[in-house]
Order: structure tokens, then sequence, then C-alpha cells
């Protein structure tokens, strides 16, 4: 066992991390059902797959056939507005019976308290060691290090970098970034992490609700293909080198820009901006035509050659993850 597998209770240390726009109950629960944990997302369950929140998690669980799952909850504080809404579905989650939390910005002590309180754990997704120490201050149980090959928002360090940083300070570290096969879990377990996050590799599946010619450019992509560009949040998202995105450019535009870096209007352009890309991500994603092709995706591509069933992979992970075991080089039961 590892810490992460004690903490989520579950057999194999590996997380289906929390995706926007791809995290639907199907492939949450798959993940789960297989093994390892799937952590639903609030803000794809109600606004992309149209759930009422409590029906999602109740679904997601019923589909999941009794085995944990877990849920993502992004805390900066853009309004007092969505840190209501985010509180409310943190208690729903915990009285469906939710224990495993991941947390994202800011600071989560507030989530530690309210999880704490029945028992659960809290992870905090970081990317450097001053993020790593504000979760610690606030009591988080563990930390997923997001280093530079992961999609969505990557970290700016390599995983040995990153793991030599957060390492030392006494909490469970999960690899996530630029895992997408066995091997590559095999030595990321390896190296010392307790567990590995996987997003991109999860996308190109049968359960993810996205659009076909999205998985298509993911497995056909190559690590080289993936670019950072900060046209959608305002800060760098990795995303699949597509021709709509070399049409577009990668960096922001000189008002968008003066407005990110003057401190009265920072938070509203970021905040203009989140919202923005709430809509064009969902666009994108779900859209079989592909006429505008903004597809998140880390540099893990390299390594997904087909699309298959979440279960099989968290499966095929798992014998691997016990034939290391079984052969003398990992945690042992």
């Amino acid at each position: 066992m590892t810490p992460l597998t004690r903490d989520a209770g579950i057999r194999i240390p590996l997380i289906c991390g929390a995706m926007y726009p791809c995290s639907n109950p199907e492939l949450v629960a798959a993940a789960s059902r297989a093994g390892g944990i799937g952590i639903v997302q609030p803000i794809s369950l109600t606004y992309v797959h149209g759930y009422d929140f409590r029906e999602g998690v109740r679904r997601t669980l019923a589909l999941a056939g009794g085995r944990p799952i877990g849920m993502n909850a992004l805390i900066e504080a853009s309004s007092r507005t969505y840190r209501r809404r985010m509180e409310g579905w943190i208690d729903i989650a915990l009285e469906e019976g939710i224990r495993f939390f991941v947390t994202s910005l800011g600071k989560p002590d507030w989530v530690v308290e309210r999880v704490h309180a029945v028992g659960g754990k809290v992870y905090h997704d970081v990317t450097e060691l001053k993020w790593a120490e504000k979760g610690l201050e606030s009591g988080v149980d563990g930390l997923i290090a997001v280093n530079r090959q992961a999609g969505g928002h990557p970290g700016n360090l390599d995983p040995e970098s990153l793991l030599d940083e957060v390492g030392g300070l006494g909490l469970p570290v999960v690899c996530a970034g630029g895992v997408g096969n066995e091997a590559e879990f095999i030595r990321m377990t390896g190296m010392g992490y307790d567990g590995v996050q996987m997003g991109t590799r999860f996308v190109a599946t049968r359960e993810c609700r996205v659009s076909e010619p999205y998985k298509a450019a993911i497995v056909a992509a190559s690590a080289d293909d993936i670019v950072w560009t900060e046209r959608i949040t305002g800060v760098p998202v990795a995303v699949i080198r597509t021709p709509f995105v070399e049409a577009a450019g990668t960096e922001v535009g000189p008002v968008a820009r003066r407005l990110l870096q003057w401190r009265p209007t920072k938070h509203l352009t970021r905040s203009w901006l989140v919202l923005k890309s709430l809509w064009t991500l969902k666009r994108t994603s779900m859209d079989e035509s592909a006429q505008k092709e903004y597809w998140q995706a880390g540099r893990s591509v390299e390594s997904i050659s087909r699309i298959e069933s979440a279960e099989e992979i968290v499966e095929r992970f798992g014998r691997a993850w016990l034939a290391r075991r079984d052969a003398g080089t990992g945690p042992s039961d």
C-alpha cells in the first residue's frame, strides 16, 4: 500500500484527474470501479453534462458500484457567489459519502476543516514549493505535484525537480503530468511518488463524453505537438497544436496583457477570461465538426496510441503495479 491507496481507499495508486469539460459520470465511475479513483469536477458535472450536482454525484456513485469517488474543489476566491456555491457542493459531496477531495488554487484551510470533521482526506494541487507550504499550513493530507508535462494548467518544473522541491515536507506526493503508459507509471512510483494522476490518457477513452475528433487528435499527437497558450485563461494552458491554435496565436493581446498586469484590473480581467474559457472549452471539446480546435492535452500524448476503455487502462496499470510489488521492487500490502 501507499499513503494514496490508504487515504483514498483504493487498490491502485492511480487518480483519474478532474478535467473541465471532460469529467462525466461514466468516466469518473469507470476509473473507480476498476480500482483507482475518479474525481468529480463540479462545473463539468453541472454546466457541461447538465446534472443537478447531488443527482450527478448519486449517479456517479451508483455507476462506481460501491467503490469510492473523489471531488475536485477549485477554491480560488473569484467571487462570494462562487465561494458559496463551492461550499454547497462540498457539503453535498460529504452528505453523499465522498471522503477524498482534491483542491486547486487558493488556500484550502476551510476545505480541510470541513472534510477532516467527518474523517475525510484532502490532497492539494501544487506546482512549486511555496504552494506546497501553503497546503501544509492548511493541514492537507497530501500533494498532487503538477509538472510541466501536464495538460490543462501545467507547472514549470519537470517531475524529478518538482519531487525534489516538495518531497521533503512529510506529505505524500502524487505525480501529475507526463504519464500515459504503464512504464511511465512504474517509473514515477519508482522515483518516489506515492501515486500518479492522469488526465490526457483518460480523455482518449470510450467513456469520456468529448468529441471523436478530440480523442483522435490525442492519439495522433506527439509530445512536440503540445504547446502552451495564454489565450484561453490568461495563463498558460497546454493544448494540441492545431491550425486553429496556430492561426489564433498563443499570447494574449496587448490590451488584455496590460489589464492582467495592472493590479486594479488584474482580478476582474482574469475572472472574465476564466468565464469566457468555460464556454470556449465546452463548445470546442464537444463539437464533432471540429471547426475550432482548442483541445487540452499534456505531453503524455506521446505514449497514447489508441482509444480504449478507462476500466481497461486502470486494470492494465494495476497489473503492472502488482507485478512490480511481487517482484520486490515496490511496496507490499
